[in-house]
Formats: C-alpha cells, structure tokens, sequence
C-alpha cells in the first residue's frame, strides 16, 4: 500500500509542478487551465482502465493482464501475480487430480462413484469391464437402470452395506464372479467398490469338491469293510465263503491305500516346486519299460505300437518321469476296448525340445471335460474308472510332475475316435547323445 501511495502523491505533484511551471511562463490563468486539462486528462484515463480492469475481472484470460503507467501499472502488475498464482495452484490440484485418478485406475478394483441420486458420476476402466458400463455414455445414468439385478437393486435400496455383496454371471462373458461394496460418503454420495473373485470362487469350490471326492472316495471301501466284517463276525460262513469276502476286503483295504498314497504323492509333489534331482534319464530303457508295463496290463487284447528317436534322452526325476508315463499309458490300455490300437511316441520337436505322446483309439473324451481332466478326483464316468481301478489321482500327479520340470501336457480328443495325451519338454530339458550304430529295438509293433 505504501507504493500505491506514494506513486498516486508522485503523479499529484507531478501535475501541480506541470502547472505551476505553466503559470510561471504564461501566466496564472495558462497554470489553472493546465491543472483543469491534467485533471480531466487524469479522469478519462482512470474510467478507461477501471473498465479494462472490469472486462478482465468478469472474463478472466490467464495470461492476458494488460500493462499501464502510474498507479494502474503497479494494480495490472499486482493482479497479474496474484493469477500466476492461483494458476500455480490450481495447476498443482490439477496434477494432484490426474495422479489420483491414476492410481483409482490402476487399481485391480472397479470404482463407481454415486451421487445423492445413486446417478454414475465417474468410474474407473475396471468397473467398466466389471459392470458392462461405459463412463461417457452412461454419464449421469441411474445405476439401477444398467444394472437391473435383483439382488443388486435391494443391495443398494437397503442401506445396509457392513457386507459385501457377491454376484454371479458378470462381466463380458457373463462368466465372472464379483464381490461388491458400497461406501456411503460426502452428502449423501456412495462408493462402489467391486473386486473379481472369480479364480477364488473357483478354488473354492474346488477345494469343496476336493473334500467330498476324497470322503465319496473313502466313504465305499469303508462301507464294504464295514458290512463283511459284521457279515463275517456274525453269520456262521463257510470257509470258502469267508476266504472270499476275506479277498474282497483284501481289494478294498488296497484301493483306500492306494488313494492315500496318490494323496501323499500328490502332496509332496506341491510342497516343491523343482523337481528333487536332475539326472539324466535313458529314455530309450524307458521306452522299452514303458512297452512292457502296457503289454502285462493288456494281455494281448490291444495292438500296441511303440516308436523311440535314438540319442533323445530327459534331464529330471527318473522316478517322477516314469510314473508320469505310466499313467498315460496304463490310462489309455484300461480306457480302450478290447481290440483297440495304442501307439507311444517319443521324438524331437521343432523348437529343440521332446514330445513323449501317447495315443489311443477309445471312446474319446467329450470336449468340455478336457479342462478339467488334471483335477483331483475328476471324472467323466466314475463307475467306469473305479471298474478300470483308477483313484482319480492320476492325471494331477502327471500335472505336477510336468509343472516341476518345466513341461506341458496337451489333450486332443474326438468321441468315438480316441485321444492323444502329449507331453512337450523344453530344449533346457532334452539331452542329445551320439548316435550307435546297432539298431534300436524300441520300435515294435504288434
């Protein structure tokens, strides 16, 4: 204030010294008409820039404060500070804003923001996809109008939001499964907050099917144990007749340790998650092991063919590999009908890696199955494979194996025409060795 001043008493004395020095050189009435001019002049220039002051004040331009002499110079350069400023601030908001808006959007949460009319008035990309919404176009939109789900609708009218709300068959493919929050805040405002829970649904109930497939499993044997030894112990039996049930016992005492030892290699297979050593494996002796172990359990009722690359050999766990192998192929003699053609492959791939494939001509495997195959305790026909003897453990061993050396299994199958289990190991796996020169009795067919 005290520039302001001073200049507007500088401008003054200036003027009454413009006067005096007028009327000192022509006379009184020349210095009065000079301060009566200065004065007017003076006037016109302060209405000329209050209204430029006006203009600028009623559409502020940042960027655009006009310059002057005197007092009006000192007021232009002060407001032109006082806008840079605020526009300092008020671009500092705006980046503090952007980032904000960065994180909500980076967020694996879906985020809807209601206002007091539960009106959209911003959401994320996540809730988009979540919701089937779009943030433009749905602007302003009832959230209620897009999403029309029960459930969803008394959710939000009930105003009870201490627990999550779960809904089924979301998302693009209406395949997905959200848990959904509202947060109450501001005036009357809510906050959605949605988190796909569909891969932890689905170890959910995973894990459900796990517990009742091991109980259902358990739960047989344990019945006919049950019922023959109180047949045994309380009905006068022959000893042919106790001989026999003795046997069955014996069968189904065997198929419980059975299970629980698939149960226990399974686990010690998921406690590690690299194989226990890493030797090399003759694959040409596994071949001709693998050869045997499908003619004693076919006893001649298939035709079985095996075909072996000389000089391809693994890196691994011979023990975990081996029962890998003899799964596939114990699987596909006990899944082929009498009759049937099972042929063992064992080769290079075109990436520098190995193919170990087993292929049959049994009764397929329906399309939709074939994801599920290397589930615990999954079956397509359970009466079937208890009467093939299987646990159902069988092809998650086999998961676990490949997943410990780096490898994967591939499934094709046709109803009707057979299926074809490959295993694909990676160059890091495959050892080459030179060639021999004596002939290759891998190769058999019969």
């Amino acid at each position: 204030m005290n520039i302001i001043w001073a200049r507007a008493l500088a401008f003054l004395i200036l003027q009454a010294a413009i006067s005096v020095a007028v009327g000192w050189l022509f006379g009184a009435s020349a210095g009065y008409v000079t301060a009566v001019v200065l004065l007017v002049i003076q006037h016109f220039f302060n209405v000329y820039h209050a209204q430029r002051l006006w203009r600028l004040l009623d559409a502020p331009v940042y960027g655009e404060v006009p310059s002057a002499i005197g007092l009006w110079g000192e007021i232009y350069y002060r407001l032109h500070k006082l806008a840079k400023r605020w526009h300092n601030q008020v671009k500092q908001v705006e980046q503090q804003h952007a980032r904000f808006i960065q994180a909500i959007q980076a967020s694996p949460n879906g985020v809807i923001m209601l206002d007091e009319h539960n009106q959209i008035e911003w959401c994320n990309a996540i809730a988009e996809t979540h919701f089937g919404i779009d943030a433009k176009r749905d602007l302003r939109q009832q959230i209620t109008h897009l999403l029309r789900t029960p459930a969803f609708v008394h959710y939000l009218s009930s105003e009870r939001y201490d627990e999550a709300l779960l809904m089924h068959h979301m998302g693009e493919q209406r395949n997905n499964v959200l848990s959904m929050q509202v947060f109450p805040y501001g005036d009357n405002r809510k906050l959605i907050i949605s988190l796909d829970v569909t891969d932890l649904e689905r170890t959910d109930a995973m894990r459900r099917d796990f517990v009742a497939n091991v109980s259902h499993e358990l739960k047989t044997p344990l019945t006919v144990l049950s019922g023959f030894l109180e047949t045994v112990g309380e009905l006068p039996l022959s000893p042919d007749e106790i001989q026999r049930y003795v046997e069955i016992m014996r069968q189904q005492a065997g198929r419980m340790q059975n299970i629980v030892n698939d149960l226990l290699t399974l686990a010690k297979l998921e406690g590690s998650a690299k194989p226990p050593s890493d030797e090399r494996i003759d694959m040409g002796m596994q071949m001709r092991s693998l050869r045997g172990d499908a003619e004693g359990l076919s006893q001649g009722q298939h035709v079985i063919e095996v075909t072996g690359a000389e000089g391809l050999d693994l890196r691994g766990a011979e023990g975990e590999l081996h029962s890998a192998f003899s799964n596939l192929v114990s699987n596909a003699v006990r899944y082929t009908p009498h009759g049937g053609k099972i042929r063992i492959e064992w080769g290079p791939t075109d990436d520098g890696g190995a193919r170990f494939t087993v292929i049959d001509s049994g009764l397929g495997i329906p399309a939709e199955h074939i994801p599920r195959l290397t589930e615990r305790f999954y079956r397509i026909d359970r009466s079937r494979s208890r009467d093939t003897g299987g646990t159902g453990l069988g092809l998650a061993i086999v998961k676990h194996v490949l997943t410990r050396h780096q490898a994967d299994l591939r499934v094709t199958s046709e109803e009707g025409r057979g299926s074809t289990f490959a295993i694909h190991f990676p160059p890091t796996r495959v050892v080459h060795r030179a060639p021999i020169d004596t002939p290759s009795d891998v190769s058999v067919n019969r």
